[in-house]
């Protein structure tokens, strides 16, 4: 119970920490080559395929964004599924959708004959449109084929009419509903609708009415007004609304959303005066997701994060620590590394470490120190830490300038980031002594030295009466007292009892003094031999350790009738199914056997009377008339007497070789063989009787 409630509360106290750091600060780092190998394991086509037109195209957008070539293997199977749900005229609005998307990226050989017909078609579903869908596929494929071909004409003729049309399905919260008929808004049709309104701009034959834009921009701000945040700075959006479609959680809904933002700003080429700590909170989001579960929240992942990277509303920049552990002892240099969130180099800019958190303080220590940029690594770098800076957990706080004001406007660096650093380092223990206290007047009888960086095997021993100090120092490469998370001292007897302690520390100095009279009931009374562990550990000490110090012999009084017996040791399974002892058998000594000779002439004399009842029948003229003659009759009647011949000489090898089971199969299948054969000849020695006496 003691063991575990120290670790019980060890774990809580760990906790505890690690929470208090997270809630403030937190990391982030831009798409890496995990991504990649995580896009080539959940996108693998399967017959040249990825599946639906819809997954093939989320598979080639976050391939094209994480720069993987994977287009030959697939171009093939892919562009013919496009041709053919191009060229059909039963293919729903959706799925023409999504082949003009996956032929934007493949470039299939399509004539432009076939994209005429479509446009046709699109722009008849865009007037008899009455839900945000139909006009999202609709609008969605005209833009596509206007980038695709120049010899047809996608443009919309009456586009502030179409424009209001979508607008109608507006809330007053910024979020949009599906249809009219639906009183339900979403966050992820919001995200929708945007990205089809970019489309309507971009489309119009003429300008579209500004008043119309300015609601619109209005109504994105509402939208962002709604949005969710953690502590870490990350922000998402989310989505309450269930539909036919399912349930879009925050990752989907933000990826929406972040889609339609971009390509309305885009269209529109005006600012969106969108705040900048949220859409940076958004990168966070994304970014914080690290690997997703699923192929499609990897693409809503990839594809939200591309947009941003090129998106004219803000593009965010990510500062993150190529390695947030440092020794102080191997005097480690901390590097900073900012990218974009795709990973690509970010303009030039200079970061400097402003303030410096002590892990459970909330005073900080104002630092203000520029960090050298290495070019050839494209890392910014802090050779030397602070003087301040000890063992332990801090956090960093880091502040980034763009030098071209220019930047300043399309670069987004969200003020101040506060990063979680580990200080680690080689803890020195000091004044390490173990000694046997009179219980009286606490006295030293018997007091030796320790070395807790290498081997001890004291030898102690005691009575119910003394008392059992150990006191050591733990001091920091800067000299300081270090306090540890673990400190035990564990005792087990020689029955495999066990009784763990916390080490205490008062002032500088780590000490336990364990009286022996008051854990005597503890101790369960048993006496002997205890060996004596120490336990030493921390996740920022570097030489953490667990050492046997030796043991003590405890002499203790002998238990009373009522007193509490100590708890059953568990069975160590290797001992109940592990390897047993060998065991040895002697085998009976063979008979002894008569000579060769003997056992011959012996088995002659079995097999005479044979020879002689062959004899026999051939000096008495055996009946042989009723043996068939013809020629089918004869050859049963030879396999029947060849049976016969194999079952005694089964019976020869049963007695010489075969096992009886072997033999018992062979029998079996001779049986047979002789029942077949035996009824044939019987039947044609009956008929052949019968028609004698007939005759």
């Amino acid at each position: 119970m003691a063991r575990n409630s120290c670790i019980l509360v060890l774990a809580s106290v760990l906790l505890a920490s690690i929470a208090s750091i997270c809630a403030s600060a937190a990391i982030f780092n831009p798409i890496s080559d995990a991504h990649r190998s995580a896009a080539l394991e959940f996108f693998s086509p399967s017959d040249g395929s990825f599946g639906s037109l819809e997954e093939t195209y989320e598979a080639l957008r976050t391939f094209e964004v994480l720069g993987i070539e994977k287009e030959p293997i697939i171009r093939t199977s892919v562009c013919a599924s496009v041709a053919d749900t191009l060229s059909s005229t039963s293919s729903a609005l959706k799925d023409l959708f999504q082949a003009l998307r996956v032929n934007r990226i493949l470039k299939c050989e399509l004539n432009d004959k076939a994209f005429a017909g479509i446009v046709t078609r699109l722009k008849d579903s865009v007037n008899a449109a009455n839900s945000l869908l139909d006009f999202y596929h609709s609008i969605g494929g005209l833009m596509l084929i206007k980038d695709q071909t120049s010899e047809v004409d996608a443009h919309l003729g009456d586009a502030d009419r179409i424009f209001r049309s979508i607008k109608a399905l507006s809330q007053s919260d910024g979020r949009w509903r599906y249809s009219s008929n639906n009183p339900e808004s979403s966050t992820y049709a919001a995200g929708i609708a945007l990205e089809t309104l970019a489309g309507v701009v971009s489309l119009a034959s003429s300008e579209i009415d500004h008043s119309l834009v300015a609601t619109l921009k209005n109504d994105i701000m509402k939208l962002f007004d709604g949005v969710e945040r953690y502590d870490d700075g990350a922000c998402y959006f989310d989505e309450k609304f269930v539909d036919a479609h399912g349930h879009q959680d925050p990752l989907s809904a933000s990826s929406s959303v972040v889609r339609g933002i971009t390509a309305f700003a885009t269209a529109t080429g005006e600012s969106l005066n969108l705040p900048g700590d949220k859409i940076l909170g958004l990168a966070k989001f994304f970014l914080g997701i690290e690997i997703p579960g699923s192929a499609k929240d990897l693409y809503h992942q990839i594809d939200a994060l591309a947009c941003l990277e090129n998106s004219r509303v803000s593009v965010p920049l990510i500062l993150s620590l190529p390695a947030t552990v440092l020794s102080v002892s191997r005097k480690d240099q901390l590097e900073v590394r900012v990218n974009t969130v795709l990973g690509f180099a970010a303009p030039p800019l200079s970061v400097k470490l402003k303030q410096i958190f002590s892990s459970g303080s909330k005073d900080a220590s104002v630092v203000n120190q520029e960090l050298k940029f290495d070019p050839e690594r494209a890392v910014h770098v802090l050779e030397i830490l602070p003087e301040n800076v000890d063992v332990g957990k801090y956090i960093f706080s880091f502040e980034i300038s763009l030098q071209d004001p220019e930047h300043k406007k399309r670069y987004m660096t969200g003020g101040r980031t506060k990063v979680p650093v580990y200080i680690t380092g080689v803890i020195e223990v000091n004044n390490a002594e173990i000694a046997v206290l009179d219980s009286d007047i606490g006295s030293i009888e018997l007091q030796k030295k320790l070395d807790l960086s290498g081997e001890n095997d004291v030898a102690l021993s005691a009575n119910h009466l003394q008392k059992l100090k150990l006191s050591f120092q733990l001091n920091t490469p800067l000299g300081h007292t270090f306090k540890p998370h673990q400190v035990f001292l564990k005792l087990r007897h020689e029955s495999g009892v066990e009784h763990i302690f916390v080490v205490g520390n008062s002032g500088k100095k780590f000490e336990i003094i364990l009286d022996f009279l008051g854990l005597v009931e503890k101790f369960f009374y048993l006496s002997g031999k205890y060996d004596i562990q120490l336990t030493v550990g921390d996740s920022v000490m570097e030489n953490s350790f667990l050492r046997p110090l030796g043991h003590v012999e405890l002499d203790l009084p002998d238990a009373p009738e009522k007193a509490t017996r100590p708890p059953p040791q568990p069975i160590d399974p290797y001992s109940r199914y592990g390897p047993k002892a060998e065991i040895t058998h002697i085998f009976r000594a063979p008979e002894k056997r008569p000579p060769r000779e003997l056992s011959l002439a012996f088995s002659g004399l079995v097999l005479l009377p044979f020879f002689g009842f062959l004899a026999g029948l051939l000096r008495l003229r055996a009946n042989l008339k009723n043996f068939p003659r013809s020629t089918v009759p004869a050859t049963f009647a030879i396999l029947f007497h060849l049976g016969i011949a194999s079952v005694l000489l089964l019976y020869a090898l049963f007695w010489f070789k075969l096992d009886l089971f072997t033999t018992l199969k062979a029998l079996g299948f001779l049986g047979i063989f002789l029942m077949f054969v035996g009824h044939r000849t019987l039947s044609h020695l009956a008929s052949v009787s019968a028609k004698l006496k007939s005759a």
